[in-house]
Formats: C-alpha cells, sequence, structure tokens
C-alpha cells in the first residue's frame, strides 16, 4: 500500500523524488547499502528491500529506430527488443550506449529512473504491473528506491503498457 507522499530534504532529494513530490502523488521511498560487486542492481534491490522480484522494475534504455526509449520491466526478467520496437511503432530495437543512456537521462547507470530524467523519452511499462498495487523503481541512485502505483508511474512517464518484459 502506498503512504502519502515524503518530503524530501533539499540534500536528500532526486529528480525523481522531486518529480513525484511536485506532481502529488503517494509514494515511498527505500534506501540501502549498495554493494558495488553485487552483479545485479535490480536483484540487490530486491534483496535489500525484502520485496519479490516480480515486483521490482528496473529501468533500461534502448534505441528503437534510431529513438531512444525506456522500458520499464521487473528485475526477474529480461527486455524483449522486438515487443519493445512494436510497442511504440518501430521496426528495431537495440540497447542504447550506457554513456549516452546516461548523458540523455541525467542518471548513472544502476540508478537511472524512469522519472524526473534530464530529456523525457517514450516509455513503455510491461504490463505485468498491474498486477501489483505497487512497484519499485530507482528513485535516481544506486541504493535508493521509490515505492509506487504502476497507474501512477504511467501517467507521470506518459508510458504505454504492454508485454515487453520475458521470464
Amino acid at each position: 500500500m502506498a503512504k502519502k507522499p515524503k518530503k524530501q530534504q533539499q540534500s536528500g532529494g532526486t529528480p525523481a523524488t522531486v518529480a513525484l513530490t511536485a506532481a502529488g502523488v503517494e509514494f515511498t521511498v527505500h534506501s540501502y547499502d549498495h554493494d558495488p560487486a553485487h552483479p545485479s542492481y535490480g536483484e540487490e534491490a530486491a534483496e535489500a528491500m525484502g520485496v519479490s522480484p516480480d515486483r521490482v522494475f528496473k529501468t533500461l534504455v534502448a534505441e528503437v529506430d534510431g529513438t531512444l526509449t525506456v522500458a520499464v520491466v521487473p528485475v526477474a526478467g529480461s527486455l524483449d527488443l522486438k515487443a519493445l520496437a512494436a510497442a511504440v511503432g518501430g521496426k528495431r530495437a537495440a540497447m542504447a550506449d550506457p554513456a549516452l543512456a546516461e548523458r540523455t537521462t541525467g542518471y548513472v547507470r544502476g540508478g537511472i529512473s524512469p522519472l524526473g530524467q534530464r530529456k523525457r523519452l517514450p516509455t513503455v511499462l510491461d504490463d505485468s504491473a498491474k498486477a501489483h498495487a505497487t512497484i519499485c523503481v530507482s528513485a535516481g541512485r544506486r541504493g535508493l528506491e521509490v515505492e509506487l502505483s504502476p497507474t501512477d508511474l504511467a501517467d507521470l512517464t506518459k508510458a504505454v503498457l504492454a508485454p515487453v518484459g520475458r521470464a
């Protein structure tokens, strides 16, 4: 269940939490100590928070026909690039260069949030998110997650819901 918005201290806020607060949506911030040696940012987040990996979603940046596009999929699975391309009316998709993704979103790899990005990109949220009252996504920093309703996430990012994740 979502809680009332948390007020972020200026020094502790990220563009994602600032955007959530400004939008007035309910969200909860979860922080944990990030272990740089952990092989998966998303699995680390799920383990640290004690949340099922199918409720923790990773933010991936791909290029669809030359346009950077954000995919938000469960950490328990992977991104189906063909499905992503189809969801945005494209033909071909490939993972974006990590440096380009970081420059464009304003976030570092492992901390890219679908919210509060430097440049708004077309976004696709895996439709499995609808099965949950709340999901967790990066809050814009490694070791920081935000929990919110998938409907609020889709509304704020203007996301298309489509089956783009695979087990």
